[in-house]
């Protein structure tokens, strides 16, 4: 007979914590709403800053290089200078000529990671160019048409091979980091790389035409039918250059 009123007290608390609860709820639900949309709205912000600042960069870049690099070509011949020099130089040719393409990939990581992720991902993916341009040093020297001929006969070659195709296809892929977007970038882009250096590795002239090449690569998927005509042009001047390299219009004689 007394459990009766103990229970109506009983539930007459248990409504009372519910009802002081759900003002709090509702602010703590209000609160995660206004959060979300905070980083629904900043995303916008980070993706367009983002963009702007990738090819802002590229532009300045391609500036930059322009005003270093007067003069120095003397096509295959041309000597790269000293190592500090090279790879200053070196480095804003990579970024000038890789950044427009890695534009989508860039927003992508903006949207996931804000700003900040962004740095990091196309710090990591420049690093990757700049250890190609080690590499470059390291083994390239003034050199004839012949060994210039064979570079681009090689280079051409690649283009048909499984494994640039992977790494293309990779390339345009989203990939977590940008060590891991740089590695397949440089492995689908490495034969053209090689026919600029072969070319003339201060050539402005062939470093705008492999930009185009490399950004079309990035942004367009793999088809035969444009594909294969390109490496057949790749191959077929390196045999114009072995053949008769003072009849090629934008290669500098040896001097």
């Amino acid at each position: 007979m007394n459990a009766g009123p103990g229970r109506r007290l009983h539930r007459l608390g248990h409504g009372r914590r519910r009802a002081a609860s759900g003002p709090a709820r509702c602010r703590g639900d209000a609160a995660s709403a206004s959060g979300s949309a905070a980083i629904t709205a900043a995303r916008p912000a980070a993706t367009a800053a983002a963009l702007a600042g990738t090819l802002g960069l590229a532009a300045a870049c391609w500036v930059l290089v322009v005003q270093e690099m007067n003069g120095m070509d003397m096509g295959p011949a041309t000597r790269l200078g000293s190592f500090g020099f090279f790879m200053a130089v070196w480095a804003s040719m990579m970024a000038a000529m890789m950044l427009p393409g890695a534009a989508p990939a860039v927003l992508r990581r903006a949207r996931v990671g804000g700003m900040r992720a962004v740095s990091q991902f196309v710090g990591s993916y420049l690093a990757v160019w700049a250890l190609a341009g080690v590499v470059v040093y390291a083994v390239d020297r003034p050199h004839g048409t012949l060994p210039a001929g064979v570079a681009l006969i090689a280079a051409g070659a690649y283009e048909f091979t499984p494994l640039k195709q992977r790494c293309r296809r990779r390339c345009r892929e989203s990939v977590r980091s940008g060590l891991g977007f740089g590695l397949s970038c440089a492995g689908s882009s490495i034969g053209l790389m090689v026919a600029l250096v072969a070319l003339g590795a201060m050539s402005i002239t062939w470093m705008a035409v492999i930009s185009v090449l490399v950004l079309a690569q990035k942004l367009l998927p793999a088809k035969a039918a444009t594909d294969i005509p390109l490496a057949l042009a790749i191959t077929g001047l390196g045999i114009w250059i072995i053949v008769a390299p003072s009849a090629v219009p934008v290669l500098t004689p040896q001097m």
